[in-house]
């Protein structure tokens, strides 16, 4: 490009690498942080974990995989992210939905993005029939609910979800209600819900956000001994 000069030249300078007047050698870009999309090619290898369900609604158990893909490997932008699942069992009764599922769930897995919002819609399917307890007492509204509860505990082991464990105080204040509510309690007669749960007083009820059969009042309050949620916040 050729510029014209109209005017006389009266000084002039040499231009720098930077502004604080350097010749410092021009960066490396940095390598492209990959993060998930739908054009993402599967690779020949997938890392994954396989969960059991075993639900009364079922003569036979459910088998959960669930294959990840490690992005940026070796980097320190190296992740793990959902990318396929798969349901298996020896009952066929309900093969239809079981794939339809999964292979819905896979596309959202591989489209990236939060998919963590899947445990929630997952965890509030109602079976018409009735639900379950699990061994410990936690309840579970439906087999789809259960798969949910296994795609929370997989999301948090790569990282995706961090588990909103208690503090060191708040246990200590759920022991000392717990104490207390069991040194005021008088009456042996229990709920028909918490009657059969061992480790938590007789009377307590379904919590709403552990589904543990743990609600107790105290102080006028609804207090779940398991979680520590409170009504009164």
């Amino acid at each position: 490009m050729t510029i014209k000069i109209t005017h006389k030249i009266k000084s002039y300078s040499v231009a720098r690498a930077d502004a604080t007047g350097s010749n410092a050698a021009p960066a490396v870009p940095e390598a492209e942080v990959i993060q998930m999309h739908e054009r993402l090619q599967r690779p020949e290898v997938l890392v994954g974990s396989t969960y059991k369900i075993k639900s009364p609604l079922f003569e036979h158990a459910l088998y959960v995989t669930i294959n990840d893909i490690v992005l940026n490997a070796g980097t320190p932008h190296e992740s793990r992210r959902p990318f396929e699942i798969f349901i298996n069992s020896k009952n066929m009764d309900h093969f239809q939905w079981i794939v339809a599922l999964t292979r819905i769930m896979s596309a959202v897995f591989r489209k990236g993005g939060d998919v963590t919002f899947l445990v929630e819609e997952l965890k509030a399917v109602f079976d018409p029939r009735g639900g379950y307890f699990k061994p410990g007492g936690v309840y579970m509204p439906s087999i789809v609910a259960e798969l949910g509860l296994i795609i929370e505990r997989h999301l948090k082991s790569i990282g995706m979800i961090k588990d909103g464990e208690l503090s060191a105080e708040q246990r200590a204040l759920i022991a000392e209600k717990r104490s207390a509510y069991e040194a005021t309690l008088k009456s042996s007669e229990s709920a028909a819900v918490g009657a059969d749960t061992p480790g938590y007083p007789p009377g307590a009820t379904l919590c709403a956000k552990c589904n543990t059969p743990a609600m107790v009042l105290m102080d006028g309050c609804a207090t779940c001994l398991s979680c520590g949620y409170s009504k009164c916040g």
